[in-house]
This record gives structure tokens, C-alpha cells and sequence, in this order.
């Protein structure tokens, strides 16, 4: 008894069939795999191709048409492919997940087919309520037409038909429209679905009389002339994406199974917008938004391209990334590379217009490719002192090349360096300042150097020490004025005159500016955590212009009280003018020193002990 227990205790259980819901299958499909039901044409062409594929590797002339008529809710498609027997129709259309690529001596060929993954039929579901295939196999003459009749509820019938029914090999598929679906088995969209899929299959393809197929693709076509050429492209490209393209890139790469073109934007675009990019199958469209095609770096051009190498994802709408789409990806990012060094060597002024437009995905490139920095440097444009030029140009007129890294620095520093003859590089927008950092790489000798305060300082002329001796009194009240403000005061004669006053600081100065805020608001324990960070980095200072005549009139007030207000006033001007942010205590200085202005120039002489000789008088 116990052996016997034990025995059925290790004996295997019965295995079980899982069961599917069709239904619930066809709404995942519809909700999750699929991005629109638009897709079931696709499978249907697909399925009409491959078969046609099949055929003719048995029967290298055999005929290669596929058929489709619209009408009333319904649609046929008719193709004279290898066919199915009754076997294959048990086999296949009723088995979820088997495709016919893999029926025995066809696996050889499997790379020759669009489709890998065994759905077929399945997705018609999504739109039809019924679907019927008769079919008869070029492969067995001998046997019956099959008719395989499925219904969305999951049940499906067999039955063969007399020879006279289907005289000829082929399979001839019918649908019947879902409730509030019919608009998609109407001819005018089967037509132009049948178009965006299929214009590139290597058959003939046709709904009712309308051709579908349009070959050779137009990146391959023949032209009269260069010029003929770019005209039919830029045509193509309007069809396709709506606009003109500024230029067109072939995309030849036969090692990788590529053919097409890249059009080039006419607009600049933001480097993180995603491209859109139509990617065909073996003449079939597998998208419409292939994003992962090209470099990051190549966001200026849209591309349609036809691949035999590239594998399709299961829902077939977008690229498996692998090993190969990373190889494809380096190639035509290569073409377009060799495109923009053919403009630079042969071609200036479509090169100008090209980067004037995007000039922002070029030095992207540049930055990471030395060889396309070398190639660009005479044309890539940047903002300085000198006006808009490139890194050559620039360098050619500046011994030593100094560059800000922050928009704010150079607006702050620009005009007072061109007036002394310092050439400066607004570093400030995306990417220069890693370019102009990379200069002396391709340009070997030339001296890169950060523009800081202390270097503007150095550049500005020191006045006569008895003319700042004479000023010490008004010196020492203005810098213990700003001194609460972590900011110093020295006065040099600079130009242009018009400028009353230069706030300048760097980076570390406003790193320790703002570890100063925040000790000052921090309780006991963080203060004395932020007052151990304490550095040594140079305080901000407010560089008053001696040639300047306001500042020569108010470096000669005597009122301790009104120096100060000027004082306050001349820092607040100065930090609007470098277009820096304000802080809380700024803005409260330049509301401060605004009313206390308006209050001494109302209240006149007797408010403020004005002396006699007329100082502080409100015609500046």
C-alpha cells in the first residue's frame, strides 16, 4: 500500500491546454500591440507578400499580383501566392502564434519574408467581425480549394470547395466590417492605407483599378540633372512630411541593406525633439516614427528609407535595437557627416544657409569629432566682441581667445573689453564654450583663457594715485556702504564714457556671495556648518568709471549720508546693465536709493547741508 502511494505520489500529472480568449486577445492587440487599427491592412498585404515570396521560390515566374476591393463594409484581397492546403489551414490559421514561414522548406528562406512572428490574421479582428480565406496551393495542384471561415468570438469552420471555385493557386481573403468599423474597410482609406504601406512592395499592387506601388522609389529614379534630381526630392518630401527641404542626403549604404534619403529641415528644431522617421521593410512600412534611426546629434534632417537587415519589434511598428540598428545608426550618421564636409569643401553658400539655420546640431557634432571641428571651425558662427565670426577668424585677430561661459558674464563684460581691445567669446550658449575650449586641439598654439573679473580689472587703466588720494574719504564711504553687500569698490578710467560704473564678478565670487546668504539665514548649528565652508574667492566689486562725469561730480560730495545713496544707486544701475539676477537685499537697495534720491532732490539744499559752490545739483 505504501509503494503504491508512493508511485502515485511521482507519477506526472495530466498536462492541461491553456485556453484563449479571442475576444480578449483581439482587445489586447488593439489597446497594447498595435498603436491603430490602421495596422490590419498592413498584415494584410504583408501576408498577400510573403505568400507571393513563397511561391516564386518554387516557381521563379510565377505571376505576383495582389488585388483589394472595398465596398459596402466588406473587403476582399486576392493575391496568387503558394496557397494553403487543408492541412496548412489547421495548422496555421487556426493556431495562434504559428506563422507559415516556419512550414517545412521555408525556413531557408525565412529572411526573405516581412513578417516573424506568427499573428497574421489576428489583427483583422480588430476591425472585422468575420473572416473568410479560400485558398489552393501552388505547392499540391492535386488538392481542393479550402475555405477557413473565423468569427470573433473565437469558433471557425473548414471545408473544402469544388476545383471550379478557385481555378488557380492563391489565396483570396474576405472581411466583414465590426460595428463602427466600416469606415476603415471604405476604398478611399483601404486606397490610401494601401498607399502609405505598400508603395514600395516589389509587386504589383492594386485597389479595384488605383496602383499602389510606385517603383522605382524616388531616391532611386533617374534624373536628367543634379538639379531635376533635388526638385523631384524636395516634391517627394513635401508629400511626405509637408515641407521644403533645404537640401536632400542620399542614403546609400548597400554593406547595411539601406536605401534612401535624409531631407534636411528648413526650420530649426530643438536638439531633444524626437525625429520622426519612415522606416520600410522590405518595401513595406514598418513606420512612420522611427525615432532611434540616426544620432542624436543628426535632430536637423527627417528620413525615409527602405531595409532588408534591420529586425522589426512584434507589434512590427518600430525597430528592435540590437547590434545591427546600432551599425546602421554609426553609418548614417557617417553619410551625413561626409554630406556636411562636401558642403564645407565644394559648396560655401549652401553651407551658409545650412548653418545658419542649424547651426546647433553641427556643433553638437563638433564636439565629439574632432575631424568635423577641424572641418567647420572656418564656418561654424559664434557671438563676440568683434560681431557674429567663427573660431578661425577670431583667433586670427586675438592672441590669447576669451570666452564666458554664461550669456549674463559676457553681456556684463563685452562692452567695457571691446572698448579696451580684449576680444571676448560669449561661451554662453549650448555647446561653444566646450568648442572654444577644444580650440587649441585643431588650431595648436592658440591660448584659450576664462574671462574673469580680475582680468577685465587688469585690462581698465589705474587713475593718478594723488587724484585717488584725493578721493580716499569718498572711497571709504562707498566701499562701507556696499561692504554689507559682500561687494568692494576700486576706481579706474576706462571707456566707453557713457558707462558709470562695471559690477564685476566670477563664479566664485557669487559662490561665496550665496554661502554668505544663506549663513546669515541658517539656524546655530547649519551657520556654523556654512561659516567652516568659508572660502577665499574674491569678493564682487563695483568698478567706478573716474572719466565718467556723473561719478566725477559725486566723488565730490562732501554729505557722507548722499555718497552713499549715489553710491547704492550706481551698484543698483550697475547689476540692471550686467542683466544678473537680484537678490532680495538688491532689489531693496534700488528701491532704497530711488526714494532717497527723489527725497533730496525735492527737499533741496537745506535738507541735505548742501555746501555753497552748487555740488549735488539735480541737472545729471
Amino acid at each position: 500500500m505504501d509503494s503504491q502511494t508512493s508511485q502515485s505520489s511521482q507519477a506526472s500529472p495530466s498536462p492541461h491546454s491553456f485556453q484563449v480568449d479571442l475576444r480578449g486577445l483581439v482587445d489586447l492587440l488593439s489597446h497594447h500591440l498595435y498603436s491603430s487599427p490602421k495596422v490590419y491592412l498592413r498584415e494584410l498585404l504583408q501576408n498577400a507578400v510573403d505568400a507571393i515570396t513563397a511561391r516564386r521560390t518554387d516557381e521563379p515566374g510565377a505571376p505576383a499580383r495582389v488585388r483589394l476591393f472595398a465596398a459596402d463594409g466588406r473587403l476582399r484581397v486576392e493575391d496568387s501566392g503558394v496557397g494553403l492546403t487543408e492541412a496548412d489551414v489547421h495548422d496555421l490559421l487556426a493556431t495562434i502564434g504559428r506563422s507559415s514561414k516556419r512550414a517545412e522548406g521555408l525556413q531557408d528562406v525565412r529572411s526573405d519574408f516581412l513578417g516573424q512572428f506568427g499573428i497574421g490574421l489576428l489583427a483583422c479582428f480588430v476591425v472585422a467581425e468575420r473572416i473568410r480565406v479560400v485558398s489552393r496551393s501552388a505547392r499540391t495542384p492535386d488538392a481542393p480549394p479550402v475555405e477557413w471561415t473565423a468569427r470573433d468570438d473565437g469558433s471557425y469552420t473548414v471545408r473544402t470547395l469544388p476545383h471550379e471555385e478557385r481555378p488557380e493557386p492563391g489565396t483570396t481573403v474576405h472581411l466583414v466590417a465590426r460595428a463602427g468599423a466600416g469606415e476603415w474597410l471604405a476604398e478611399p482609406r483601404v486606397l490610401a492605407l494601401a498607399r502609405d504601406f505598400g508603395s514600395l512592395l516589389p509587386y504589383d499592387v492594386r485597389v479595384g483599378d488605383e496602383a499602389v506601388t510606385d517603383l522605382p522609389a524616388p531616391w532611386d529614379r533617374a534624373y536628367a540633372s543634379p538639379a531635376g534630381r533635388r526638385v523631384a526630392l524636395a516634391r517627394h518630401c513635401h508629400e511626405l512630411f509637408g515641407f521644403t527641404p533645404l537640401d536632400a542626403i542620399g542614403l546609400d549604404v548597400p554593406l547595411a541593406g539601406i536605401r534612401g534619403v535624409a531631407y534636411v529641415l528648413p526650420s530649426a528644431v530643438s536638439p531633444a525633439q524626437r525625429a520622426g522617421h519612415r522606416v520600410h521593410l522590405k518595401g513595406m512600412l514598418l513606420t512612420d516614427r522611427g525615432e532611434q534611426l540616426l544620432p542624436d546629434w543628426a535632430f536637423f534632417v527627417r528620413c525615409v528609407l527602405d531595409t532588408d537587415s534591420l529586425r522589426p519589434t512584434a507589434s512590427r511598428e518600430s525597430l528592435y535595437e540590437d547590434e545591427t540598428l546600432a551599425a546602421v545608426r554609426e553609418a548614417l550618421g557617417e553619410r551625413i557627416r561626409s554630406w556636411l564636409t562636401g558642403l564645407a569643401a565644394g559648396d560655401p553658400e549652401r553651407l551658409a544657409a545650412f548653418l545658419a539655420v542649424h547651426h546647433l546640431g553641427v556643433k553638437s557634432l563638433a564636439r565629439h569629432d574632432t575631424d568635423m571641428l577641424r572641418t567647420m571651425l572656418p564656418w561654424l558662427p559664434f557671438e563676440t566682441t568683434d560681431g557674429r565670426l567663427s573660431l578661425e577668424e577670431f583667433a586670427q585677430r586675438h592672441p590669447v581667445v576669451h570666452f564666458t561661459r554664461t550669456v549674463e558674464e559676457y553681456r556684463q563684460v563685452a562692452p567695457i573689453a571691446s572698448a579696451q581691445g580684449v576680444g571676448v567669446i560669449n561661451g554662453g550658449y549650448t555647446y561653444d564654450s566646450e568648442l572654444v575650449e577644444a580650440l587649441p586641439s585643431v588650431r595648436p598654439g592658440t591660448v584659450v583663457a576664462e574671462l574673469d573679473a580680475d582680468t577685465v580689472t587688469a585690462h581698465l587703466d589705474a587713475v593718478a594715485p594723488a587724484d585717488e588720494l584725493a578721493l580716499a574719504g569718498f572711497l571709504a564711504a562707498a566701499r562701507a556702504k556696499l561692504d554689507p553687500l559682500g561687494c568692494d569698490v576700486v576706481l579706474r578710467a576706462f571707456h566707453p564714457l557713457s558707462v558709470p560704473a562695471l559690477h564685476l564678478d566670477d563664479r566664485a565670487a557669487r559662490h561665496e556671495q550665496a554661502r554668505a546668504d544663506a549663513e546669515e539665514r541658517a539656524d546655530d548649528l547649519w551657520a556654523g556648518i556654512l561659516g567652516s565652508l568659508r572660502g577665499s574667492a574674491p569678493r564682487a566689486r563695483l568698478v567706478l568709471n573716474h572719466l565718467n562725469p556723473l561719478v566725477r561730480r559725486i566723488s565730490s560730495l562732501h554729505d557722507p549720508e548722499l555718497i552713499g545713496t549715489a553710491t547704492e544707486s550706481l551698484y543698483g544701475q550697475a547689476l540692471l546693465m550686467a542683466q544678473r539676477p537680484l537678490r532680495p537685499a538688491d532689489s531693496a537697495l534700488l528701491n532704497r536709493s530711488f526714494i532717497g534720491l527723489l527725497e533730496w532732490a525735492t527737499h533741496g539744499d537745506t535738507a541735505h547741508g548742501q555746501s555753497s559752490d552748487g555740488q549735488g545739483t539735480t541737472d545729471e
